[in-house]
């Protein structure tokens, strides 16, 4: 699973819907979140949209690297997650995304 911060709603979905259109996940989840962190010597808080990418491990390099082409944030949060997931799911994610 792959976690990235967004700007917006609107940057968040565009993202998303590339990076699943573009078979390197199979879904993505979306939601507002409020963020606190350190930017340019001070605490900044900001609302925030997350997307939570279901991948297969070995999209983890071509996710990482197109996120960070698509992203307008000068440090785009991009965190890869280990997971493990039902059967059923995990044989849904890498049938719903291409071979690497």
């Amino acid at each position: 699973m792959v976690y990235v911060t967004h700007e917006n709603e609107e940057n968040a979905r565009r993202l998303s819907d590339q990076i699943v259109e573009e078979k390197l996940a199979a879904c993505a989840n979306l939601f507002p979140i409020t963020s606190a962190y350190w930017w340019k010597q001070e605490i900044t808080h900001d609302n925030e949209w997350v997307s939570l990418l279901k991948t297969i491990p070995e999209h983890w390099l071509a996710i990482e690297q197109r996120i960070a082409e698509l992203h307008p944030y000068d440090v785009p949060c991009i965190i890869r997650i280990d997971v493990q997931a039902n059967e059923a799911y995990e044989n849904w994610i890498r049938d719903s995304v291409s071979s690497p």
